[in-house]
């Protein structure tokens, strides 16, 4: 297996084993063991959350979201038109509405930390997104090269059989010229 990838290494990327980074040396060691790159990276991302990255991640689709804005808008305008005309002697938090600025200071300290958590998530599911692409190009590319090198050589067959026919096509000539040339300075030599 060493002298396969050792030969692998040499002849697609012009460089020796210890040479290459960890992903060439395991796409090399894939191409070797014809065993595929490419994978399902959602799942595999999803399959490590914990159970409070999963509930962050809803929370942060929530709270970005046209369903969130408007809840939140009705629930705001609820509260202006509670405090400010149904119970106005009587409202529970009255203008300039302290408690309603709290809680909304309560949901922005919260809700920013658990979608930069999220973001941040996103941003480590792409980061291995980008390094899992660059490990199935590089093995389509090294496969292309390999299939480019197998049909060179199958011209160069080819063209060595088309070249061994001729010459034995040219050698065949050669012997019927000889022959007539043979026969016509002396007409009693038959073919």
């Amino acid at each position: 297996m060493n002298q396969k990838l050792t030969q692998l290494a040499e002849q697609l990327l012009r460089s020796g084993v210890d040479d290459l980074s960890a992903d060439e040396r395991s796409v090399l060691t894939r191409i070797a063991t014809r065993v595929q790159v490419s994978r399902n990276l959602n799942a595999v991302f999803d399959d490590r959350l914990s159970l409070g990255e999963r509930v962050a991640d809803r929370v942060a689709a929530f709270g970005g979201s046209w369903p969130f804005i408007i809840v939140f808008a009705a629930v705001l305008a609820a509260w202006i038109v509670t405090n400010s005309f149904l119970l106005q002697r009587r409202a529970f938090d009255p203008y300039p509405y302290i408690l309603l600025n709290l809680f909304l200071s309560m949901l922005a300290a919260i809700q920013a930390p658990v979608i930069m958590m999220s973001q941040n998530r996103q941003s480590a599911k792409d980061r291995l997104a980008a390094a899992h692409d660059y490990e199935v190009n590089l093995k389509a590319e090294l496969e292309i090269m390999r299939l480019h090198d197998k049909l060179d050589e199958v011209r160069q067959q080819h063209l060595a059989q088309l070249l061994e026919k001729q010459e034995r096509q040219l050698l065949l000539i050669q012997q019927l010229v000889d022959r007539r040339i043979a026969a016509s300075v002396n007409p009693h030599v038959t073919d």
